[in-house]
């Protein structure tokens, strides 16, 4: 039986409705020949450290809506860009566009700007990001970027201790909503590394030489998690990685969402076939990429948010985060 919607849910699709019949019922009362020549002008418009355990605190969620939304703008759709473009784009443009007053009105009433593009049908379906966004290795923070109110992250590993089976952390990536690159850092192993695992981590000892230590991607990291909701796939063990914690009702894990399990031979779907069966891309055939993971995870959770948001209403409340 389908969960119940949530009385925000029912006002937001009275809303749509209203504000369609209201469009509807204006366009028939325009009648006449000023009228039809205004319109015939109208344009159509794992882990091993010493480190402290950091737990982020959680900030209250401001209820301006991000940018990253782009709600109040709508562009054609442009062909689908080739693997190296010069600069990371957002997914595809929306078909429509919200008015104004219904994006306040979903803001008043506490309407996440992604939930209403969901509502709408705007969330892309397609996977495009995954070969249009640009990646730049061990840049740490990018610059001019504003991130909004998700993001997704994703750490590779290597092995250290004796026969090199202990895991630490190697490298960290995060993404925003859009599967923009936001945070990428190689890091520096505190321990002698046994086991680079380049085959699947993509991590060798070159990449060291630029490598920021635990401590100072530790702090970065954390900085971006604090009051953002984050998304990954069995995101526990990123943390754990990080020594880093955060508020359960903050995460959303595309390893444990129920939605997934029937894809998982075990307790949990891996993300690799998670990818192949819903989003219809390969992952992980060869070198791990951990953008690559992190970007799966976010468009994983994108097309399945209202059924992650039911999930998360239903465990810890009303009160929790969309």
């Amino acid at each position: 039986m389908a969960p119940e919607l949530s009385s925000n849910w029912k006002k937001l699709q009275a809303q749509i409705k209203a504000e369609s019949t209201t469009s509807s019922t204006a366009k028939k009362r325009k009648t006449g020949s000023e009228t039809e020549a205004k319109e015939g002008s109208v344009k159509r418009r794992k882990v091993v450290n010493n480190t402290t355990r950091v737990k982020i605190s959680k900030k209250e969620p401001t209820k301006k809506l991000p940018r990253d939304s782009k709600l109040f703008t709508s562009k054609p759709a442009s062909s689908k860009p080739q693997m190296g473009a010069a600069q990371s784009l957002p997914l595809n443009a929306p078909k429509t566009s919200i008015s104004p007053s219904l994006a306040l009105w979903a803001e008043d009433n506490g309407i996440s700007s992604e939930a209403l593009a969901e509502a709408y049908g705007l969330g892309s379906k397609d996977t495009s990001m995954l070969t249009a966004a640009a990646v730049h290795p061990n840049q740490g923070l990018a610059p001019d970027i504003e991130v909004g109110k998700y993001v997704a992250v994703d750490c590779e590993m290597v092995g250290v201790g004796e026969g090199g089976n202990e895991s630490a952390l190697a490298r960290v990536s995060i993404v925003d909503f859009h599967g923009r690159q936001v945070y990428d850092s190689f890091v520096r192993p505190k321990e002698r590394v046994m086991d680079w695992r380049t085959r699947v981590s993509g991590v060798s000892p070159r990449d060291m030489k630029t490598a920021r230590t635990f401590e100072e991607v530790q702090a970065a990291v954390a900085e971006l998690l604090k009051g953002r909701i984050l998304v990954g796939h069995d995101v526990r063990h990123d943390l754990a990685a990080l020594l880093l914690e955060h508020p359960s009702k903050m995460i959303r894990d595309t390893a444990r969402f129920s939605g997934f399990r029937k894809y998982g031979h075990g307790p949990k779907p891996a993300l690799r076939v998670l990818a192949k069966e819903i989003l219809d891309v390969e992952i992980q055939s060869g070198q791990h990429s951990s953008i690559e993971d992190a970007r799966v995870a976010m468009l994983l959770f994108r097309r399945y948010k209202p059924g992650f948001d039911v999930e998360h209403a239903n465990k810890f409340g009303t009160e929790a985060p969309l």
